[in-house]
């Protein structure tokens, strides 16, 4: 149940025009931004809004339990701020976001309509549509261990073990040539045989994070475009495909590998026993 003041239930009552929305949206590094669809700015406990940011959400669902609220946001790349750069680089992931509806004659006076995540962003021509996710979004998230093939963890965490600042997975680099915004050479790698940080993660020394798609010829790929230039600094750290014969010969690191290759895929419960075939009943491990 929203919690309304007494003056504002009676602004609300009375019909009163002053009323507008703001939203505020604050990125897991802690970067705050403010909007309104009112016609000026407004300052609330510490948050400029900003208005004429071309912001504008739709009618926000609201349910009770444990259903999830959800809506959209729509508005300019260049609203108070916001560019495809960071958008593409992950920055706005994850971000909370709240609404308000505002007495703009006082803006003390405010009841919250909605509180969430920012989920999936869509990129259009100079502008960008967004899922808003209520808080209640995180119970849908899968949670503890699945049995899958291939190992559950991420490379260089606790549980897989390996040091990923170990020269022999990762070196600092410097951009020696750029294709477009998404192949790059580097200075440092002439030590690493072909495929070697397929899979693997670029940290770029402006804080940006890209994955590498196809290490081949000297060349690495990434998924997304970014814009670095020569002579940028970045730490290439090696890819892992998460199968255990990666672990064991690349990493040498089986006994912490976190998946289980022997489990049978999903034709076993077609199959049958039948004399000198695979699946003749026999162990998985036998040599």
């Amino acid at each position: 149940m929203r919690s309304v003041s007494v003056e504002m239930q009676a602004r609300l009552n009375s019909g009163a025009t002053t009323m507008c929305r703001v939203w505020l949206v604050v990125r897991r590094d802690g970067v705050r931004f403010g909007f309104t669809d009112h016609d000026r700015d407004l300052s609330i406990e510490g948050d400029t809004f900003k208005a004429g940011s071309g912001l504008d959400a739709s009618v926000l669902e609201a349910s009770t339990g444990l259903s999830v609220d959800n809506g959209q946001a729509v508005g300019s790349l260049s609203a108070a701020g916001l560019t495809e750069v960071d958008i593409l680089a992950g920055r706005y992931d994850g971000a909370e976001v709240w609404q308000w509806l505002v007495d703009w004659s006082s803006p003390e006076l405010k009841v919250l309509l909605f509180r969430g995540l920012l989920g999936e962003i869509r990129r259009g021509t100079g502008a960008f549509e967004a899922e808003l996710r209520g808080i209640t979004e995180v119970l849908n998230q899968p949670s503890g261990r699945m049995y899958l093939r291939q190992c559950d963890r991420v490379f260089g965490d606790v549980k897989c073990g390996v040091d990923a600042d170990d020269p022999t997975f990762s070196a600092d680099v410097t951009v020696l040539a750029t294709v477009g915004k998404r192949g790059f050479s580097f200075s440092g790698l002439g030590g690493f045989q072909n495929g070697w940080f397929t899979n693997g993660v670029i940290r770029w020394a402006s804080g940006f994070t890209s994955l590498v798609k196809v290490d081949a010829d000297g060349m690495l790929e990434v998924w997304e475009d970014i814009d670095v230039a020569v002579g940028d600094g970045a730490r290439v750290i090696a890819g892992c495909d998460k199968q255990a014969e990666t672990c064991r010969v690349k990493f040498g690191n089986l006994l912490n590998f976190r998946g289980f290759p022997h489990i049978p895929g999903e034709d076993w419960v077609t199959a049958y026993p039948a004399s000198g075939e695979m699946h003749d009943g026999g162990s998985l491990n036998a040599a």
